[in-house]
């Protein structure tokens, strides 16, 4: 795969569907040469058959004319179907390369680039990048066919054939600027849709909340808003869009006057016969569809190197290195040298912060989902294999994703599920309300993508179930109970410190319960630690973290 460049990828998706373009390319050939071949046939049976009256000539070469006809129907069906078939084929391919990229960077997907984008580039720009294959078949197969059409007006009048070989370059320089244009605003248009797209998921994502918070409203005005300065950006891709269009359908046309003008000249001095002179209109005729062709071919290419661009963008997303050097042989600290936190294994530890993503920010370098110079038991984080980082410490975000499936098996994650370890889990999350009451068939209940049937408070005490079943050494969660009400938060606090014993746990967290049953708890200001101890120690002695936790306590209220 080469994703040096839209370029570059265009080029080797190419190769990599070789086969499929070869055969677009030997149908549009064909279908373009047979169509080139009948003015050729017509103009033997006007000068040999019709001019001298020859029945028995006349019938025979309209009898070939017939049966190029036949041929030249069966090979422009064959022409649209293999057509077809390259354009899936590379769109497939394309499609599989962006889902393979994005399952390869699992978790560290949404850190990197928003849904909306690779919605876009799923729906949108996979297409359109199948389309620009369009150039490598009946591109070519144009190509051919100008080629080809220019040979037999040679051998009818050389001016002719001059005209078309000088004529089609002109044509191409009066549409080139216009594709220019229509690339940049293309450009445009595509960055701006991402953004809306992006700005879509998450509103239908948080629909729930939105209406609960009666903020749906506002989140329509501002989609409204956007959306209308993106139907902008499409008008002014739409402006050099359309001359092109004009220009495909009319300047072939006016072609094909200048020819038709040129023939009559000379037909008129006696130097054409009357069948050279059908010939050459049906040659010029035949010859406006490879022009026009070609214009749109080229229209193609230029949106298809848009959507390889944000395709190559998208697919240059680091992947964690599976190479690296082992970790420490046992259950060691992380330190994360820019904020000053450290986790020991064994301990329940909080992070509390004036800006809650801070905290957040810093479980991801902690778990190696941002580069950083982050050590676990003295060895830099970012040498170590990433798989044997993920084995051992999990990052539980608030917003993961849930799968759909049985209970049982969205909390199990990968492996086999074990019924009587997801019941433990679901007691430590106090998730037994999602249970059907049944031991037979509740870990059976059915979760829909997203846990879209579960409540928010549910979805959140199932992501804590998975977190705590998969059982890492180290387990980094952010905000695991910030929505869930008092009394569950604080069973939460018990089971969890009680089920994670003897385990490093770090939680990103400004409740006062939680605070309250941590060994250790780093205060965060500006993302760097400015006090540690525990919650009792810290609101007796630091003002800040006093005001910080009052805060909290008021909002929980």
């Amino acid at each position: 795969m080469d994703t040096r460049g839209p370029g570059w990828f265009l080029w080797w998706l190419a190769r990599e569907v070789k086969g499929r373009v070869a055969l677009g390319a030997l149908f549009g050939t064909l279908w373009f040469v047979s169509l080139a071949v009948t003015p050729y046939l017509i103009s033997q049976a006007i000068d040999r058959g019709l001019t001298p009256r020859n029945a028995t000539v006349l019938f025979t070469w309209a009898g070939v004319v017939l049966a190029v006809g036949v041929t030249s129907a069966w090979l422009g069906i064959m022409r649209h179907r293999s057509m077809t078939r390259l354009r899936l084929a590379a769109a497939l391919k394309t499609a599989d390369l962006v889902l393979t990229h994005a399952t390869r960077l699992g978790a560290a997907l949404p850190r990197r680039v928003t849904a909306g984008e690779v919605v876009t580039i799923g729906i949108s720009d996979v297409w359109t990048v199948g389309r620009a294959m369009n150039a490598g078949g009946v591109g070519i197969a144009s190509i051919v066919a100008i080629s080809v059409i220019a040979f037999l007006l040679q051998r009818t009048s050389g001016l002719l054939a001059w005209v078309v070989l000088i004529g089609v370059p002109v044509l191409a320089l009066v549409i080139a600027p216009l594709l220019r244009r229509t690339q940049r605003a293309a450009g445009h248009y595509r960055h701006h849709q991402g953004e809306l797209n992006g700005r879509l998921v998450d509103v239908i994502s948080g629909l729930r909340v939105l209406n609960g918070l009666g903020g749906k409203q506002a989140h329509l005005v501002r989609y409204e808003r956007e959306s209308a300065k993106l139907r902008d950006q499409g008008y002014r891709v739409g402006g050099p869009s359309s001359w092109i269009g004009a220009l495909g359908d009319g300047l072939p046309v006016v072609f094909l006057a200048v020819v038709i003008w040129i023939a009559a000249r000379i037909a008129v001095t006696g130097d054409l016969t009357a069948g050279e002179l059908v010939a050459v209109y049906g040659y010029t005729a035949m010859l406006v569809i490879p022009v026009n062709v070609m214009i749109f071919v080229s229209f193609d290419l230029t949106r298809g190197i848009v959507a390889a661009r944000r395709i190559t963008d998208f697919l240059r997303l680091p992947e964690d290195d599976p190479a690296g050097a082992p970790g420490p042989a046992g259950p060691s600290v992380l330190h994360d040298p820019e904020s000053g936190v450290s986790v020991e294994p064994g301990r329940f530890t909080a992070l509390a912060g004036d800006r809650p993503s801070d905290a957040a920010e810093i479980l991801d370098r902690l778990g190696r989902y941002q580069p950083s110079s982050a050590t676990w038991g003295g060895l830099p984080l970012a040498g170590i294999a990433q798989p044997e980082i993920r084995s051992r410490i999990l990052v539980a975000g608030h917003d993961a994703d849930l799968f759909a499936g049985p209970l049982r098996e969205v909390v199990a994650g990968p492996g086999e599920p074990d019924d009587e370890r997801v019941r433990r889990a679901l007691d430590t999350a106090v998730a037994q309300d999602i249970l059907t009451g049944d031991a037979a068939t509740d870990l059976g209940r059915p979760v829909d993508w997203g846990g879209r049937n579960l409540s928010g408070g549910q979805r959140q005490r199932v992501r804590l179930a998975r977190a705590v079943y998969a059982d890492p050494e180290m387990l980094l969660a952010a905000e695991p109970t910030s929505a869930v009400d008092a009394h569950t938060e604080a069973a939460i606090a018990d089971r969890l410190s009680a089920a994670r014993a003897g385990r490093g746990t770090a939680l990103a967290t400004t409740s006062p319960v939680l605070l309250d049953r941590a060994d250790t708890v780093h205060y965060l200001v500006g993302g760097r630690v400015a006090a540690t101890g525990t919650h009792r120690e810290l609101l007796a002695s630091v003002p800040g973290y006093r005001a910080l936790v009052a805060r909290a306590f008021g909002d929980d209220q």
